[in-house]
């Protein structure tokens, strides 16, 4: 049974953020997610999510300028004090707004820096979340982010993910897992996604080329969403993608896709 989420951070953006959970809920969504919730405060976020019947699935780390056109935090030789802080703030709203999953992005390799200790400072700092997570029972996954719209980005691909999975060596941690950027970076995304479902612990979606809702470009979600809904995944399904008009005009495929189809 899928548990389909809606991205506020990219959706619903006509509102201010403090608005767009009555939207989510209006239109028939039970969970959200937000990248960055940081400008509302903790009790603003659980006031709409107790006012609308909402479950928060799943936010970001702060990722210091990484929106900005910087670098980012987690893979950035120097700056493992502010990376920590993040994910003490990340903490506190997982934590107060039963958030199970925190997702941690990589960032960018700066220009004047090799590959290898950004990869390594990468691992040490995803160590460090899944132990300070786990003391919390939050789940953390990390996320592949095509080259293209983010050049310089540490973790581009699944094989890139793993090696990253492989030198970090928790379990607890895994993929989240974009359907969008891994089509940008030319993989099979169904294949992709039977092949990996084990170390994925969260997935997103748009379509490809231009990040639009689906149907609009030249993914087959009939597929995706047919082999998800039969598969052994239990972790969140969001839409997190730049709506081609308004918002509200952009959900046909939830009533194709997911009107005789159980979700929650």
């Amino acid at each position: 049974m899928l548990k389909l989420a809606v991205n506020l951070s990219m959706i619903f953006t006509e509102a201010p953020l403090i608005e767009r959970f009555a939207l989510a809920a209006a239109h028939g969504f039970q969970h959200v997610e937000i990248q960055f919730p940081y400008e509302l405060s903790i009790e603003q976020i659980q006031t709409q999510l107790t006012l609308h019947n909402l479950s928060l699935c799943l936010i970001n780390v702060p990722a210091g300028d990484l929106m900005q056109g910087g670098n980012g935090l987690a893979g950035i030789p120097g700056k493992e004090i502010e990376f920590h802080r993040a994910l003490e703030q990340a903490i506190q709203y997982a934590t107060a707004l039963n958030v199970p999953s925190v997702n941690i992005l990589a960032g960018k390799q700066p220009l004047d820096s090799d590959l290898l200790p950004c990869l390594n400072t990468l691992a040490q700092n995803l160590k460090l979340a899944c132990s300070m997570f786990a003391k919390h029972n939050i789940q953390p996954v990390f996320e592949m982010i095509n080259g293209t719209d983010m050049p310089r980005f540490l973790v581009q691909n699944v094989a890139q993910a793993q090696e990253m999975l492989e030198a970090v060596q928790q379990p607890a941690l895994k993929m989240q897992y974009d359907c969008y950027h891994m089509a940008m970076m030319g993989e099979d995304v169904l294949q992709a996604l039977q092949e990996n479902i084990h170390d994925i612990g969260h997935i997103q979606f748009a379509d490809c080329p231009g990040r639009h809702e689906p149907d609009t470009a030249q993914m087959h979600y009939s597929e995706i969403f047919q082999w998800l809904n039969h598969s052994t995944y239990s972790g969140f399904t969001a839409a997190e993608y730049k709506p081609q008009a308004h918002s509200s005009h952009s959900f046909a495929w939830k009533d194709k896709y997911f009107a005789k189809h159980p979700q929650s």
